[in-house]
C-alpha cells in the first residue's frame, strides 16, 4: 500500500474474550477463561458480521461503576483486530491531529463538540488560519476490500451532513472524516442500499465542497496498540 503503519495508542490490559451474543445495542455476553461476564459495547452499528457466536476480540475491564464489568473494543479478523469502540476511534483521531499525522490536516488545535446549525458535532479545528467544523463517523462494514457506512439508516448522521453543507454554503470549510477500523481496507464508499438518502446526500456534500476522507485504523493485538496504516 505504500505506507508503513504507525503507532497511535496503546490498550493497557487488554483481555481476549469470545462472544456469547449481543443482548441490546450496548451490552454483549461474553467469556474470559471460561467465565460469563456482560460487556459494554461502544457501537450503536448493527455489526452483524462481527457480532456473532464463538467470534474472538478483546475486552478491558470497565473502569466505571457499571451493570458491564468489561468493554468490548475490537473484535478479531484473522492475526489483526477490527477497531469497534468509537471512543478509542476518537482518541486515535485527537493523537493523530496532534501529531500532525494526517498529512491533509496539518498543524491544528482541537476543540470538542461545537455547535453547527442545529447539530453538536465532534470538532471544531483551528489549522493556521482556516477553522474547520470535522465530523467523524465509523465504517466497519466490509464488502470485499472496502469500508461502508452506515450499517443502519442513520437521521443523526444525516442531520450532520445537512449542517456541514450549510456551513460551505455560507462559506466555512467543512470535513467528514470516516474511520475504516478495518485492517488493509483499500477504500471507503457510503452504503447505499441500507441509506439512500445518506448516499444521496454524501454525494451533494462533495460537489458542494464538503471535504469526505476516510483513514484506516486497526488493533494489533502483538503490540496492544491501535495503528494507522492508510492516512
Amino acid at each position: 500500500m505504500g505506507f508503513i503503519s504507525i503507532k497511535i495508542l496503546k490498550i493497557n490490559n487488554p483481555l481476549e474474550c469470545e462472544i456469547k451474543e449481543r443482548v441490546n445495542r450496548f451490552v454483549v455476553k461474553i467469556i474470559i477463561n471460561g467465565k460469563n461476564y456482560v460487556a459494554w459495547l461502544n457501537n450503536t452499528g448493527k455489526l452483524k458480521d462481527f457480532l456473532q457466536n464463538g467470534r474472538m476480540g478483546f475486552c478491558v475491564k470497565n473502569q466505571i461503576i457499571s451493570k458491564t464489568s468489561h468493554r468490548l473494543f475490537v473484535i478479531k479478523t484473522n492475526s489483526l483486530g477490527c477497531l469497534t469502540d468509537t471512543l478509542i476511534q476518537m482518541k486515535s483521531v485527537e493523537r493523530l491531529i496532534e501529531k500532525q499525522s494526517i498529512p491533509w490536516l496539518g498543524n491544528c488545535l482541537i476543540k470538542r463538540n461545537p455547535k453547527l446549525g442545529t447539530s453538536v458535532v465532534d470538532y471544531l479545528l483551528r489549522c493556521k488560519t482556516r477553522i474547520v467544523y470535522l465530523e467523524v463517523k465509523s465504517a466497519v462494514l466490509k464488502q470485499n476490500d472496502v469500508a461502508m457506512y452506515p450499517d443502519c439508516p442513520s437521521e443523526r448522521g444525516r442531520k450532520h451532513v445537512k449542517d456541514l453543507i450549510e456551513n460551505v454554503e455560507k462559506g466555512g470549510e467543512s470535513v467528514i472524516l470516516f474511520i475504516a477500523g478495518l485492517p488493509y481496507i483499500n477504500s471507503f464508499k457510503p452504503n447505499k442500499k441500507v441509506d439512500p438518502e445518506m448516499h444521496k446526500l454524501l454525494i451533494d456534500a462533495s460537489k458542494k465542497g464538503v471535504k469526505i476522507k476516510s483513514i484506516g485504523l486497526f488493533y494489533n493485538p502483538k503490540n496492544s496498540y491501535v495503528e494507522m496504516y492508510n492516512p
